[in-house]
């Protein structure tokens, strides 16, 4: 094979990946930005860490949404985690003290704190 039917190969399997990739996120780019913005403005708050598969996951089915989520990365403020009782991630806390520990499902999250999921035609 040819230096360059090589490099045919690897763009073509990046490509591949990619699709498979931006196909297994829950969400589309900004469907839930409506539900994000009203879970920071509840005052909502996840407490997490980049390395910490389930907050990868939780982060995953906001999809480009979760830029609106009310966040703390553990490890860059962990006085702020400690002073929080943060003993596990991710961990979702209300105004009122109440704590979600562990990852969430949306359904979960909405009812929690009352904001409204949108509707999705699947």
């Amino acid at each position: 094979m040819k230096k360059g039917s090589y490099l045919y190969v690897i763009v073509a399997a990046m490509a591949i990946s990619g699709f498979i990739f931006l196909e297994d996120g829950n969400q589309g780019a900004g469907d839930l930005d409506a539900f994000a913005k009203c879970l920071a403005d509840r005052g909502i708050t996840m407490y997490g860490a980049d390395w910490c598969p389930h907050c990868q996951n939780q982060k995953k089915a906001f999809g480009s949404s979760f830029g609106f989520v009310p966040y703390v990365e553990c490890p860059d403020d962990p006085k702020r985690c400690l002073t929080a009782g943060i003993s596990g991630f991710p961990t979702w806390i209300f105004p009122n003290g109440k704590k979600l520990e562990g990852e969430q499902e949306l359904q979960k999250l909405s009812e929690e704190s009352g904001c409204s999921l949108p509707a999705f035609n699947d």
